[in-house]
């Protein structure tokens, strides 16, 4: 794979063989984002279980204390009192099988999170192959299945994220952007890696965390001590 210029003078500072501590990563990624936008700063973590394994899953959500940094779209599948609730709550998009017929019929797809009330599921599973691999089928162990859909929406707009194991057994989440600074970063990181802490299978063996990695959007990945984070 070939790299740009920016990515291998970035890729010059970060010490490879080097295992950082977080507050050393995180100052090595906002260092090394060199693009003209403000960088989304990635955590990816690689976890000692086997996704393959329904018991060894690892899958929640956590509201990060500074937020993501990115102004989130929210649509909710809901009627009557529930559906007023979210519009008052500021979601862009709230409806039953109008929405359905939408994502459906017109490939509608301008949002970033799906809430739903949980009389509204049976509608809902007729989007899962539409959802499902987009990473936005509304699930209860997210938290986006609910019978309170006006605080998942404040919720998603104040920054909580959801992490899962992809197939090969690493979680990807976003922390924030390079411009709020190694502090909030860190406060982020923290309640993160705290979370998914929390969530160890019990039928997880041996070193939980593995490894884990920072990078911003276009930037190198730079190294993190799993032993001090897990």
């Amino acid at each position: 794979m070939k790299h740009g210029k920016k990515y291998v003078e970035s890729a010059k500072l970060v010490d490879r063989a080097k295992l950082y501590e977080t507050d050393e990563a995180l100052a090595a990624a906002i260092q090394t984002a060199k693009a003209k936008f403000d960088e989304t700063v990635e955590v990816h973590v690689r976890l000692g279980v086997d996704s393959r394994h329904a018991d060894q899953q690892v899958r929640g959500a956590v509201v990060l204390p500074n937020g993501t940094g990115r102004s989130v779209r929210v649509a909710v599948f809901a009627k009557g009192d529930d559906a007023k609730a979210a519009e008052a709550a500021g979601a862009e998009v709230v409806g039953a099988e109008d929405l359905v017929a939408r994502i459906q019929g017109e490939g509608f797809m301008e949002f970033d999170v799906a809430i739903a009330a949980p009389n509204m599921m049976g509608l809902v599973g007729r989007l899962g192959k539409i959802l499902g691999p987009r990473g936005l089928m509304p699930s209860p162990k997210a938290g986006t299945v609910t019978p309170n859909v006006a605080q998942a929406v404040q919720e998603a707009k104040a920054g909580k994220i959801e992490y899962r194991l992809d197939k090969t057994n690493i979680i990807h989440c976003p922390i924030g952007k390079v411009s709020f600074g190694v502090e909030k970063l860190q406060e982020n990181f923290n309640t993160l890696l705290d979370a998914i802490i929390k969530a160890k299978p019990a039928a997880a063996k041996g070193q939980y965390v593995r490894s884990c990695v920072v990078a911003s959007t276009m930037g190198p990945g730079i190294r993190v001590n799993p032993a001090k984070v897990g």
